[in-house]
């Protein structure tokens, strides 16, 4: 008899719980490491980079483009993040991938990566599609996808309602760019301002190729290389075809670990 069915059920049971929890541990972990953005919880959206309102503004005309990123976030909540991964962006839909094998946290359990990718969850790529109010979480190792409606009221503030402000601060290299360091404030309709250190590079359009912000007790540095100012793909801002669809991460989750203990998924349909 094979060793796997000698366990105790109790066991193994208790090993998909705290694998379970790790999983949601590390997925909350991304989602509210997003600049920008708030992690919708595991019942509610995922959110991806938020590069619209303020943020859009800083990009300026760049409104088309894909770029390797490195996210530092620093958060009470969340720990110390640095988060590598790839942004691709066309006219305020935005496509971020992450491997969570690459991803340093202080917060993360041991041992966590190493489960996320014998789930098959280690990759996962978030679209956010803000014309549609959808955003799309994926999991190209396990061929499924989330998709869900962003609540009224979650998305930014709009480009149009805002202010920008630039205050030239010197001149500086980075990401291996000559750049003007700018304090940039971005002001929304409310009266709320954003405020960030920005180093934009004359040799890229003054694309943005470092940005140092603080807001609401987090700390962002967003790093760019290997940027690319052409037009990506629109293919990339749609869930890959014949991929499994689910309502929500918890019942993508519970339905890889019923498999796992032998339910088959039973009682954790994927959505429509």
């Amino acid at each position: 008899m094979p060793l796997a069915n000698k366990l105790n059920p109790h066991h193994k049971m208790k090993k998909s719980i705290l694998l379970f929890a790790t999983l949601i541990s590390c997925s909350t972990l991304v989602l509210n490491a997003q600049p920008g953005g708030r992690g919708g919880g595991m019942g509610g959206p995922p959110s991806g980079p938020q590069l619209g309102g303020h943020l859009k503004k800083i990009f300026g005309e760049n409104s088309k483009f894909s770029a390797d990123v490195e996210y530092q976030t620093k958060d009470a909540a969340s720990g110390d993040t640095t988060m590598p991964g790839k942004l691709a962006f066309l006219d305020g839909k935005s496509r971020f991938e992450v491997d969570m094998g690459q991803m340093k946290n202080d917060k993360m359990p041991p041992g966590a990566a190493e489960q996320m990718k014998a789930m098959g969850m280690d990759r996962m790529v978030i679209i956010s599609v803000p014309e549609k109010k959808i955003s799309y979480l994926i999991y190209p190792g396990m061929n499924a996808y989330v998709e869900q409606t962003v609540p009224a009221g979650a998305e930014t503030v709009s480009e149009a309602d805002s202010k920008l402000e630039v205050t030239e601060l010197g001149k500086e290299k980075a990401q291996g760019h000559d750049c003007v360091k700018n304090k940039v404030v971005v002001t929304d309709a409310d009266g709320k301002k954003h405020e960030s250190t920005v180093w934009n590079a004359p040799g890229l359009k003054k694309f943005p190729v470092k940005i140092h912000s603080k807001e609401d007790g987090k700390e962002v540095v967003m790093a760019f290389k290997d940027v690319k100012l052409e037009k990506p793909e629109a293919s990339q801002f749609e869930p890959p075809a014949g991929y499994t669809k689910y309502a929500n991460v918890m019942a993508l989750m519970q339905t890889e670990m019923m498999k796992r203990m032998g339910g088959g998924g039973i009682g954790a349909p994927p959505g429509n």
